[in-house]
């Protein structure tokens, strides 16, 4: 333990220590000051790390210390597996990266150089105050750069450079894929779906990628050095987390990602791999014989009212929207004698992998062709709602669903309606006026089903193969079914009820509540809230318990029972 202060100290040298005043504030600010928060309970946490010592050994590799909401997240689940008997050590990123997700093209000027590193000026920042808040834990806290050598970095840099840049998104090495979360980090960084056109695309690409390679090279020798029975750790795609998540795959370390989801306090955990992938493959044995009883009913249908509102949520885009659809539409052009289908979009840049099931490339090619589809069957009319998101979201969007299509397509038929992601009208209350919605990977499609509407999903949503939605896999299958009349109906009782237990188990088990995570309403979007660390002993929530459990032993990690 005391090696592990000592390398603390050490960290905090090397990068400019940040003065006593400062950095409390930086704690107040966001994030966790463990330090005042086990002050009380010393001798019962000491007590805790002695006898966790022998203890499974799980890795929490935070990395980007500047997230300050999976400092918060992450060190809550260090100090409960700690109180659980495992031996805990946290990983974090000490300025060896040239990029990572901390790096956001708006932060930038408009002629912003890439002759340097993109995180350049931001390090310091990121890693001093969560040294601050970890080091209060008394773990073991790693750092990337201790596990690299010269040799690393000038092969990671030699190989980023020299890659044709057609080669990148494909490039595999020691069975990492480490460009296709080279792209998917460029990608966000730039907040688009592809680099046409982007002035310093390939250059911020060849960063991501030999940072990807850094990354690669740091967790292979950590990986060797350490035994780690289990690792924990935020979303698990860009640079680093995917990277990470890779290197663990490959070496057969359990690993659980996180994100934070709708629900007010809730959280989704995914064995194996982001969750973008893990909730296409979960069992169907978990929701499918559940058994449905009217209380389970009533608190889906009140949940997905509230959703409306956002009145249950921490995660929403509109705080006063409009439901008066019918006279948006009227005022956008819709012609009301004709049949509307809607079609929801998703943004752009976000989380683009691979998957094998998608009929079209990309989102921006699935909806082109449906515009042409519609172009030429002017009896049905079209109402593409553009996801607020793009606007509103953490990151907007530089690439506008918009602006594409008005690029690919030209002017609309008049039987295509575009509601823009500014537009306040309701999604919800536009919807009902729909008969049957297409989408290409939303998570609305979980909640749409649920109220009974035909979903046509063309890409890899996460209602895909479940049994209750028109699922395409080919721009054949797809223009077959929007000419399949029977999708116009409202789901049949059987396909209904598949879709509201997916829905329960998707918002009441996946969603996992931490009641100990309080929402902010600011960033970062949640804070710990307890008055001690005991609160965090096994038995005081059985949450806690059960994604504890579901870290060290594998299990599947579900909200505890409701009924």
């Amino acid at each position: 333990m005391h090696d592990a202060i000592e390398r603390l100290k050490e960290y905090l040298l090397r990068f400019a220590p940040v003065r006593r005043a400062v950095r409390d504030r930086v704690l107040r600010s966001g994030h966790t000051d463990w330090g005042t928060l086990l002050a009380p309970d010393a001798a019962y946490w000491q007590k805790a790390l002695c006898e966790a010592q022998d203890g499974p050994h799980v890795l929490i590799p935070t990395s980007v210390g500047s997230n300050m909401a999976a400092t918060t997240l992450e060190g809550t689940l260090a100090a409960a597996l700690t109180l659980r008997g495992c031996r805990v050590s946290l990983l974090l990123c000490d300025g060896v990266l040239d990029a990572c997700m901390a790096c956001q093209r708006e932060w930038y000027s408009a002629s912003f150089s890439t002759s340097r590193p993109l995180s350049r000026g931001s390090c310091r920042a990121c890693l001093a105050p969560a040294l601050a808040s970890y080091q209060g834990l008394g773990l073991s806290v790693l750092r990337y750069g201790e596990f690299l050598k010269t040799k690393d970095i000038i092969r990671a840099r030699d190989l980023a450079r020299d890659t044709p840049l057609g080669d990148i998104a494909s490039l595999h090495v020691n069975g990492v894929a480490v460009g296709e979360h080279a792209l998917a980090g460029t990608l966000r960084f730039f907040a688009r779906g592809d680099l046409n056109g982007e002035p310093g695309g390939e250059p911020v690409l060849r960063q991501f990628l030999q940072s990807a390679l850094t990354t690669s090279a740091a967790m292979e020798r950590l990986l060797v050095r350490e035994r780690i029975d289990a690792a924990v750790f935020n979303h698990g795609i860009y640079v680093p987390q995917g990277i990470v998540g890779e290197a663990l795959r490959a070496h057969g370390v359990p690993q659980v990602n996180w994100t934070a989801t709708y629900r007010r306090q809730t959280f989704v955990f995914s064995h194996g791999d982001t969750y973008h992938r893990t909730m296409l493959t979960d069992p169907p044995s978990q929701w499918r014989n559940m058994p449905w009883t009217e209380t389970r009913q009533r608190r889906l249908l009140d949940y997905l009212e509230s959703r409306r509102h956002g009145t249950g949520d921490w995660i929403w885009f509109f705080d006063r929207p409009n439901f008066a659809a019918a006279e948006a539409l009227r005022q956008l052009g819709a012609n009301p004698a004709l049949p509307c289908d809607g079609l929801l979009t998703s943004v752009v840049w976000d989380a683009v992998l691979h998957y094998e099931s998608n009929a079209f490339p990309n989102m921006l090619e699935w909806i082109v062709a449906t515009v042409h589809h519609y172009a030429e069957h002017p009896d049905r009319q079209l109402v593409i709602r553009v996801h607020p998101a793009e606007i509103r979201g953490t990151l907007p969007s530089r690439q506008r669903v918009d602006v594409e299509l008005a690029q690919r397509h030209g002017p609309l038929p008049q039987n295509v309606i575009l509601v823009p992601p500014e537009h306040p009208v309701s999604t919800y209350a536009l919807l009902e006026q729909c008969r049957r919605i297409l989408i290409y990977n939303t998570k609305m499609g979980v909640e749409l089903s649920a109220m009974g509407k035909q979903v046509v999903v063309a890409g890899e949503a996460w209602i895909r193969g479940k049994g209750f939605s028109i699922d395409v896999d080919s721009p054949k299958s797809y223009a077959k079914a929007l000419l399949d009349d029977a999708v116009d109906a409202p789901l049949d009782e059987a396909r209904l009820l598949l879709a509201r237990k997916y829905a329960y188990h998707f918002f009441f088990e996946r969603m996992v509540e931490l009641p100990m995570l309080r929402p902010t309403g600011g960033d970062p979007q949640f804070r710990l809230d307890i008055d001690s660390v005991r609160r965090l002993a096994p038995g005081q929530n059985a949450n806690l318990d059960l994604v504890c459990q579901g870290i060290v032993e594998g299990t599947p990690i579900l909200a505890a029972p409701d009924e």
